[in-house]
């Protein structure tokens, strides 16, 4: 891999998925020096980024750099790539990575946008590429923290986590994407971090549905504070450091997403309280809440270790199992007193 040190400059990155975390991230990478290939399935989008330097499907109204290419070949994208990031939704992530295999350059860093536990095998992101990829653990990385992407995208001033186990990578992409709108840190605690990205939007469609029922600030305060509980007791099930979700992957990320209407997640949940079904909130939006699907494999993973999860519990019996939100409110709010 290139050295990075001096910023971007020189270093070629491909981003596949051109969503608007994707999107918005490949512009970072561009405005940090990077050359930055954007990769997008649809045709018609990638013509756009190309002739108009805009996304006008997820980021209407934002000019994209000229370092940043769209192409709907993913060879192309690929040829040459120091950094590949991966920006599509998490439950596609296997079959979109077992396609891309072949094409990765072999001693490339592979940095997980995603923020989602995958069904069935309950395997957090960076485990599902390693597996389909063959890569150790030391060339993948995750990015993490309260990164709302038409903000960052605005250049609205935002630090973020880059958890690796290799110290000199995680250096690497930090250089690779540090701007002066955004702030990179390390952490070497890949499952901490990766795990609060997931967990947290859980917790975003439990704030949400409380938002859509009319109740206030007190109500989302207490689900953020035991939502982060929840999220702690679970990382540190799983071998993650406690330290981690006080910083940015764990405290930051659920505060930005459980409290902002940009959040689609916590969106998805306002929506849920006002009375729609899942069904009828995913007609309506182009975006995918990866809450709705993560919260089965968070829940089964928290079962695996024996570890009280209720606010993801109810979220499953929202989302998955019908029961009404009311009765859920009820349930939770006449659960066993316990010490804090």
């Amino acid at each position: 891999m290139s050295d990075l040190g001096g910023g971007g400059h020189g270093t070629r990155a491909a981003v596949l998925g051109a969503g608007s975390w994707g999107t918005t991230f490949a512009k970072v990478l561009a405005d940090a020096g990077c050359a930055v290939a954007l990769h997008a399935r649809r045709p018609e989008l990638a013509r756009a980024i190309t002739e108009t330097r805009e996304n006008p499907d997820y980021l209407p109204g934002i000019r994209l750099p000229d370092r940043l290419r769209a192409t709907t070949d993913p060879a192309e994208a690929l040829r040459g790539a120091d950094v590949v990031v991966l920006a599509v939704p998490s439950q596609s992530l296997r079959a979109n990575l077992t396609e891309w295999a072949p094409l990765l350059p072999s001693d490339a860093v592979l940095l997980s946008l995603m923020k989602g536990i995958e069904l069935g095998s309950t395997k957090r992101m960076s485990q599902v590429i390693c597996e389909i990829t063959g890569a150790g653990e030391d060339r993948v990385a995750a990015l993490s923290g309260p990164n709302l992407a038409r903000e960052i995208a605005e250049e609205q001033p935002a630090a973020t986590v880059i958890a690796c186990s290799d110290p000199s990578r995680a250096g690497q992409l930090q250089a690779a994407c540090h701007t002066p709108y955004f702030r990179p840190y390390t952490n070497p605690d890949l499952v901490g971090c990766e795990l609060g990205g997931a967990v947290k939007n859980v917790i975003a469609l439990a704030c949400g549905i409380t938002e859509g029922m009319g109740f206030g600030d007190n109500t989302r305060a207490s689900l953020i504070t035991r939502g982060l509980a929840e999220t702690a007791r679970l990382g540190v099930a799983l071998g993650a450091e406690l330290t981690t979700f006080a910083g940015l992957a764990g405290l930051g990320d659920l505060v930005a997403t459980c409290s902002s209407p940009l959040s689609r997640n916590r969106t998805f949940g306002e929506r849920l309280g006002r009375g729609m079904t899942v069904e009828e909130v995913q007609r309506t939006t182009r975006q995918v809440a990866e809450g709705v699907k993560s919260c089965r494999p968070v829940l089964d993973l928290a079962r695996a270790h024996g570890v009280d999860v209720p606010l993801t519990e109810a979220v499953v019996r929202v989302c998955h199992d019908g029961v009404p939100v009311p009765q859920i409110v009820k349930e939770i709010m006449s659960r066993e007193a316990k010490p804090e």
